[in-house]
């Protein structure tokens, strides 16, 4: 308890000196205290003599600096100096008459200890290191260096921000120059397909497949008859003379749903079909399945699950041709009633009956035009029906029957005929643009040699790239891959596949990367002759590209 002592002395000297508000400020707690304090004090005892100053500073300091050792966890405790704190209320008295004595001296020591104290308590940052202190100065003059006004922060983010606005507007920009790119190329195929004059050139790309990457899917009894592909190339549909029909899986080429054929006579009660389908068709979007037999009758079935929905009646003979118009679902038939019927297959509804060839229709095909190509068989015309105009044009040009047609585009076409020939047709002249005679070779003993027949073709939509398959002898059955020159004014023989027994249907997937072939023991049409060695099951064939060339894609370039 020495500083309560030397308080309380401190505290009587001020009372006799009539200082009652220094007392009071002495007498304060800890946690009042104040920096200034000391000079506060000073300024009270002016009045008093030299050496009752200096030592009233002495003690003033030597009292804030207790009270802050203690009261204060920052400031370290020092050892005190013996020679300014003692015991008891007169030990001060003989100190003070002590240094009033020594004058000038007193003076000097008074200063050496009120400037030591000062060092010691001048400020609470005095208690840090002096390595952190200088480096919160440090900082403290940066920041003050680089303080920013908040007009100069607006103006500093809004230009942040009008640089990334720009960013984006230029990226923006390029983003839209590609995709305007895209779109007016793409807009200027369609205006090209719409005109029937857009021709992709991919068949110079084309190799052949070897024989182990041929797939054969196996499923019907009898020779298969047609076949087609979806749009999206994941499914296949194909119906043979057993009267069954199956859907594929084109990827992993099993059988996703089996519509059974019925015995003849058990139409009453059967589901289905119980004569020989020769004809099928799906709309592009999968919804519908059309399927026509030998019974004069159009089946209507539900492409997802295979089930059926509607029959139409009307033909009075074998439904040969059947086709969907591309985006809708308006369905065109073929007969050998040498008649065309439009239906439509949303409103379940018959629409209207066209005439005009002169023997059975043997094919059918149509594009999004409202119009529809159907080859006539042996009365030797392709016709192209114009339904809303309820006009037809007429195109001769064969020698033999022509058994099958497909349309390129909707300018173009290609057909097939008995002959053995492969004609290719533009709709503006009556004539074929090319004729390629004995496609698929000649059998037959010398002198009597008979082309093989072309049973079916294909193309590849808006390409330069058709196909043909012919129906001959186990040995030299084929499908035969053309090149279409430029404005199809020709055709160029690219590469043939093998195939044993009669290639009664042929399909392009729509990505171009593969091809379906339907092939049987029969001709489709008949039962003129019979290959055993011939297997009834539909070949699945890629079309290989050729590696890129640096040197032509340099010269392109």
């Amino acid at each position: 308890m020495e500083i309560l002592n030397l308080t309380n002395g401190r505290s009587d000297f001020y009372q006799e000196a009539g200082h009652v508000g220094a007392t009071e400020r002495i007498g304060q707690s800890a946690s009042d205290f104040r920096p200034d304090f000391r000079i506060i004090v000073r300024s009270q005892c002016t009045h008093v003599d030299a050496s009752e100053s200096c030592a009233v500073s002495s003690v003033c300091s030597q009292r804030l600096l207790s009270n802050a050792a203690m009261s204060s966890s920052f400031f370290i405790k020092t050892k005190q100096n013996p020679k300014f704190v003692k015991k008891g209320k007169n030990t001060e008295a003989p100190k003070r008459k002590a240094d009033g004595d020594s004058g000038g001296k007193s003076k000097v020591r008074a200063k050496k200890a009120t400037s030591k104290y000062n060092e010691e308590i001048s400020s609470d940052s005095d208690t840090e290191s002096p390595v952190v202190s200088k480096k919160r100065q440090s900082k403290e003059e940066n920041e003050n260096e680089y303080e920013e006004t908040p007009q100069e922060k607006k103006l500093r983010l809004a230009k942040v921000y009008l640089d990334q606005l720009k960013e984006e507007e230029e990226k923006k920009a390029e983003d839209d120059s590609f995709e305007t790119d895209l779109i007016a190329g793409r807009l200027q195929e369609e205006v090209l397909e719409q005109k029937g004059k857009l021709q992709r050139f991919i068949a110079k790309d084309l190799m052949p497949p070897d024989a182990s990457e041929i797939r054969v899917l196996r499923g019907h009894k009898l020779p298969i008859t047609c076949l087609v592909i979806t749009s999206d190339d994941k499914y296949i549909f194909s119906a043979a003379k057993d009267c069954s029909i199956i859907k594929w899986d084109v990827e992993s080429g099993k059988k996703l749903h089996t519509i059974p054929g019925g015995r003849k006579g058990t139409e009453d009660r059967h589901v289905g079909h119980t004569a020989h389908i020769l004809c099928i068709s799906v709309s592009s979007d999968g919804k519908y399945l059309a399927t026509g037999d030998m019974n004069k009758l159009i089946m209507i079935w539900e492409g997802e699950t295979c089930k059926h929905l509607y029959k139409f009646t009307g033909h009075k003979g074998p439904v040969s041709g059947l086709s969907f118009r591309k985006g809708t679902h308006d369905l065109y038939s073929a007969s050998h009633d040498r008649s065309i019927k439009v239906w439509n297959v949303d409103e379940n509804a018959y629409v209207e009956t066209l005439f005009g060839h002169q023997d059975a229709i043997t094919g059918l095909d149509s594009l999004s035009r409202e119009r529809c190509v159907t080859a006539g068989g042996r009365d030797r015309s392709v016709r192209v029906w114009k339904i809303a105009e309820e006009s037809q044009l007429v195109f001769h040009g064969h020698e033999g029957s022509i058994d099958c047609i497909q349309l390129i585009n909707e300018e173009h076409m290609i057909t097939g005929a008995d002959d053995g020939s492969v004609s290719l047709w533009s709709v503006n002249k009556k004539k074929p643009l090319s004729t390629v005679k004995q496609a698929h070779g000649c059998h037959g003993d010398a002198g009597l040699e008979q082309p093989h027949w072309v049973s079916s073709v294909a193309a590849l939509q808006n390409s330069d790239t058709v196909a043909s398959g012919a129906s001959g002898c186990s040995h030299n059955s084929q499908v035969q891959l053309w090149k279409c020159g430029q404005y199809y004014r020709g055709l160029e023989p690219l590469f043939s596949i093998p195939v044993c027994g009669f290639v009664n249907s042929l399909k392009f997937s729509s990505s171009g990367q593969f091809m379906v072939a339907g092939v049987g023991q029969e001709h489709r049409l008949g039962r003129w002759w019979r290959i055993k060695e011939a297997k009834n099951g539909i070949y699945v064939i890629p079309l290989k590209r050729k590696p890129p060339n640096p040197e032509e894609a340099k010269i392109t370039e």
